[in-house]
């Protein structure tokens, strides 16, 4: 009887175990967002959020979404109150969704939490008081964090240098000087090949162009303004900005500029044959890889802003931030641990665990100080990233400062994160990150669609002698782009940082 005893108690200790266990490993939250583009990546078999359990012992119900218009539908939903998760994560929130969701009392105010269970981001926000500034709402409330990237993909003027090399040329400092690097581009058989077949200068589109307008100090965004000591600027109508477009004009006169940069795509330019000559002299991309095979990369550098009147500046594309990465619900119960979970992502053990995986499984360091991947490269881009990370896709919160990527093995790879560092001492935000009420954004997006449709192909007509530069047209162009709202623009602008 002792014995039947026992085994009925073991049967009752082994049942209140496991029903011990299925209450543990019920899930602490619900956690939504968008992650699409990746293949393989499911959210529920990757060892990122199993990994961040671990360190952090809180679980998750997830909700992934990999189709951007359904979780654009999704956020419609939200902003309707309709199903609140408790966090959205990889959440791809606008500022105005952002704001409309604060508002209406769908998302909390996260400062509250900050300083107590976020220490690292909130020493981050501290040392860097433009970057909380950038995510706080007029009333002080910070509903939503951001991703840091203190190197984010540019818009960056990336020279063929095996070029330069072969035909003896400096790197060019100024636009006379780029442009009779052009012009030896095209005339003298760079590649080869005993064609000229060469494209000095490939872009896509006015709006790539643009970026070169640093040669003559012009950083407009994409609203065509630009603020510096608190005056906000347009460079639409300048005398700068006339003898920029007069500059280009020249270059695709002299056959300097891609013929079908007004019309082509990357898909369409794209080059996959290894062996075949590389036609492209400077490309106005984030990576020459858009276009071209990886074993070309070695070819190219990234190019210092362009010297105007003694002076270098660049545009910074989209400044150290990506607003809207993180947010927590009024329906959660808890937000200190989800504020708490999402803090180690601001730390760099936690940076490298989101984006490269586990140090001594995913990656490895060598006795040279430098790391590498555990396994060959295609296995990497295949498996580790897309089942171990949560690189790509939808935007992580997080911080990054690029010096980790300093340190991998690959001395190109190196020398790439080193130009672009470099770059980054140049680039300036044109405007700084701001909030608008519903109703003046509502009114600036109208405005930009009639001015920017205008401005965009009356520059690129004028860069391609459509319409001849002359006083009379540029008058014209002048009063047409003030018609269509440009001092208003400026305005709301202005009125934004008062």
């Amino acid at each position: 009887m002792r014995r039947g005893a026992v085994l009925i108690l073991a049967i009752v200790m082994l049942f209140s175990t496991a029903c011990a266990d299925s209450i543990q490993k019920a899930p602490d939250y619900l956690m939504e967002g968008y992650d699409g583009g990746v293949d393989y990546r499911l959210w529920e078999n990757n060892l990122f959020f199993r990994r961040m359990q671990e360190k952090t012992g809180v679980s998750f119900e997830l909700r992934q979404y990999t189709d951007k218009d359904r979780w654009t539908e999704r956020k419609g939903e939200l902003l309707a109150g309709q199903n609140l998760p408790d966090v959205l994560f990889k959440a791809e929130l606008g500022s105005n969704e952002v704001r409309d969701l604060y508002l209406n009392g769908y998302i909390i105010d996260l400062k509250p939490y900050l300083e107590t269970y976020a220490p690292d981001l909130w020493k981050l926000l501290q040392d860097h008081p433009e970057w909380e500034k950038a995510i706080t709402m007029p009333d002080g409330a910070i509903p939503a964090l951001p991703a840091i990237n203190t190197l984010q993909n540019n818009d960056a003027m990336w020279i063929n240098t095996s070029w330069l090399k072969r035909l003896k040329l400096e790197m060019p400092t100024t636009a006379d000087e780029l442009t009779e690097v052009l012009r030896r581009f095209k005339n003298d058989d760079p590649n080869g090949n005993y064609q000229q077949d060469e494209v000095p200068l490939a872009f896509l589109g006015m709006w790539e162009l643009r970026f070169l307008g640093h040669a003559f100090g012009i950083i407009d965004n994409d609203y065509y303004v630009s603020e510096k000591d608190g005056v906000v600027t347009s460079s639409l109508t300048t005398d700068e900005n006339r003898a920029f477009l007069t500059w280009l004009h020249q270059l695709w006169t002299e056959g300097l500029l891609d013929r079908n940069g007004f019309s082509t795509t990357d898909t369409l330019r794209q080059i996959t044959d290894e062996k075949a000559a590389v036609p492209y002299g400077v490309i106005m991309t984030s990576t020459p890889l858009t276009i071209l095979p990886q074993t070309t990369l070695s070819q190219y550098g990234v190019m210092d802003p362009l010297v105007y009147e003694g002076k270098q500046i660049y545009r910074d594309l989209l400044g150290d931030l990506v607003r809207g990465t993180f947010a927590i619900t009024s329906a959660c119960k808890e937000p200190e641990r989800l504020v708490s979970w999402v803090n180690f992502l601001y730390t760099e053990e936690g940076r490298r665990l989101a984006f490269y995986g586990a140090e001594g499984e995913d990656y490895l360091w060598n006795e040279d100080g430098m790391w590498e991947w555990a396994a060959p490269l295609q296995t990497v881009a295949e498996e580790i990233l897309p089942t171990h990370t949560i690189s790509e896709g939808g935007t992580a919160p997080g911080y990054e400062n690029g010096l980790f990527q300093t340190q991998y093995r690959d001395e190109i790879t190196r020398e790439t994160i080193k130009a672009l560092r470099n770059l980054k001492q140049y680039s300036v935000i044109p405007y700084p990150p701001v909030t608008l009420d519903a109703e003046t954004e509502k009114r600036a997006a109208e405005i930009q669609d009639g001015l920017s449709r205008y401005a965009e192909k009356a520059m690129a007509c004028f860069v391609t002698g459509d319409i001849e530069l002359t006083d009379e047209n540029w008058e014209q162009f002048c009063s047409t782009v003030e018609e269509k709202g440009l001092q208003e623009m400026i305005g709301i602008w202005q009125n934004a940082i008062r």
